[in-house]
């Protein structure tokens, strides 16, 4: 195979959650790398679904168990780009990332455990964090609510 040809082997699933407060001032949750936000998420395993790989990896980076959030049961937000590996290099790989909506009750207590650190930021106004996948699901969830209300 060609650098850069894709076949549907290729397709790397990923799911992850946005994880939101129901408090009056809304606050969403962000996990920190060193160079970059990130939302809870991962890759699929085997023939997981993405809402139980979503469940998944927010229990395993946050310490959150999925038992004390309510998910919007009518909100998924797919966003598609190409990654490549370090462990694989030449490779191309189509990833499609699943996000789902999760509420809280309040901001709770993180567990991080694959991250530097988190933030609870408050919803509203908003600014750019990053273009590629966190801002345009931002905006869906924004047009979600909106749509709500």
């Amino acid at each position: 195979m060609s650098k850069g040809k894709k076949t549907k082997d290729d397709l790397v699933r990923a799911a992850g959650v946005l994880l939101m407060t129901e408090t009056p001032e809304p606050h969403f949750l962000l996990m920190r790398h060193h160079d970059r936000w990130d939302l809870p998420k991962g890759h699929c395993d085997g023939e997981e679904t993405y809402l139980e790989t979503a469940k998944r990896e927010m229990r395993e980076e946050t310490g959150i168990s999925p038992k004390n959030c309510r998910f919007a049961e009518d909100f998924q937000f797919d966003i598609q780009y190409e990654v490549s590996y370090r462990k694989q290099p030449g490779k191309i790989f189509q990833k499609n990332v699943r996000y789902f909506l999760a509420w809280l009750p309040d901001i709770v207590k993180i567990d991080v455990t694959e991250h530097e650190s988190h933030e609870w930021f408050p919803w509203s106004p908003r600014r750019p964090i990053q273009s590629q996948t966190i801002d345009p699901l931002l905006d869906a969830v924004e047009e979600y609510l909106n749509g709500k209300s």
